[in-house]
């Protein structure tokens, strides 16, 4: 059973330096928290949001039905991370276009819409930016930081950052950096936003446009990579729409009737496959609410993060400075965060001699495998936190 969340937000009028060597005053963090502080302030629980979230975690808003927060099977009273034990923080990172300050709001000095020249900000500058969250809330030290996927990368740099500050780091479907397959992906998705004619250099919120065309590509690449080739067979095999089967029936047969055969179209510009027609809907679906410089930033957010680059590429070097205890979990089938990158980080722990726990998952969904529901992983995630409650008992 779900319950209700209220979504907060904290002004911060002082500049906090960027890793670019700019920085960003005047800005607003959103951010929700479900359970309750105890008494000596331990029992906190920092998640971090991957690219398309935001700080609603968990629970639903009050009159908005099927408002679950993005991960509402994880978190919440009684579930793995138990909000009857834990205080959980969900904050949507600067850049964002969920509450947080991000390129569609106004630039302090000038009084312009940020656009194109919102400053670029990295998963370290997320992580001071947390951290500065912390400091209002009168958390000197966290229980734990939970993050998946791009999530995961901001718990792993919080426990180099700020490592007298966390426990235990729970690093889930994540990776130390991207392949470069990864970022070729990130980059033909950037592509295909600026150089929609709507995009107008970033600036577009000036012009009354959204370059939808651009997200839409986008969102259809990004799709493509959450989900395993077996999910996405499974799912949609070589199966035509409904609307085509109507348009041309094949005839059918004994052994293949015709409703489920089909004819093709012949047509290069039709979408005759369902997963044409998913991939549309997604595609979409998301750029009716996504923000393009968002997009653009959040990607490139995702390339820059490297840890090991300042270590002469040894991630061992570069972990060195973390004290906290890990988690980590990967997917069989998420070849976007593969298993191999996770078991890099858990290598570079053990060469520091780091206290790590290791679940690799043989589950069939791709990367969107850390969202959803599967009892081997439910139950790590279970444990592990059961764990973490001894401590502050």
């Amino acid at each position: 059973m779900s319950f209700i969340a209220t979504p907060q937000s904290m002004h911060f009028p002082e500049a906090l330096p960027l890793q670019s060597g700019a920085s960003i005053r005047d800005y607003h963090l959103a951010f929700e928290t479900y359970g309750t502080l105890n008494a000596d302030k331990s029992n906190a629980v920092l998640v971090c949001h991957a690219l398309n979230a935001s700080h609603h975690v968990a629970g639903v808003y009050e009159g908005q039905p099927k408002s679950e927060g993005w991960w509402d099977n994880m978190i919440g009273p009684g579930k793995p991370v138990d909000t009857n034990r834990f205080f959980v923080i969900g904050v949507n990172n600067l850049g964002s276009c969920f509450g947080s300050t991000g390129p569609m709001h106004a630039h302090p000095d000038t009084g312009e819409i940020y656009g194109a020249d919102f400053p670029v900000v990295t998963v370290e500058d997320w992580v001071n930016a947390q951290a500065r969250l912390l400091d209002r809330l009168g958390i000197a030290q966290l229980a734990a930081v939970l993050g998946g996927s791009l999530g995961g990368m901001q718990a792993l740099s919080w426990t180099l950052q700020h490592p007298e500050r966390m426990r235990h780091a729970v690093v889930v479907a994540s990776a130390p950096n991207l392949t470069a397959e990864n970022i070729a992906f990130n980059e033909v998705a950037r592509r295909a936003i600026v150089t929609d004619p709507d995009f107008h250099g970033g600036h577009f919120y000036r012009h009354g446009v959204i370059p939808k065309r651009g997200l839409r590509i986008a969102r259809m690449i990004g799709h493509i990579t959450y989900l395993s080739d077996d999910v996405m067979n499974e799912k949609f095999g070589r199966q035509l729409r409904h609307q085509v089967l109507e348009k041309a029936p094949l005839g059918g047969s004994d052994d293949a009737p015709a409703q489920s055969v089909g004819a093709y179209l012949y047509s290069t510009q039709d979408i005759e496959f369902q997963i044409e027609s998913y991939l549309r809907y997604q595609g979409d679906k998301f750029s009716e609410y996504f923000d393009a410089n968002t997009y653009l930033l959040i990607t490139r957010a995702l390339d820059y993060f490297d840890p090991a680059r300042a270590h002469a590429n040894n991630l061992t070097l570069a972990l060195a400075r973390a004290q906290a205890k890990f988690l980590l979990v990967s997917f069989t089938t998420d070849w976007r965060f593969s298993p191999q990158r996770s078991r890099e980080i858990v290598k570079a722990l053990l060469d520091n001699r780091r206290r790590v726990s290791y679940a690799e998952i043989d589950a069939p969904h791709g990367h969107d495998a850390f969202l959803l529901d599967d009892a081997r992983y439910m139950s790590v995630m279970r444990s592990y936190f059961d764990s973490i409650a001894k401590e502050f008992a």
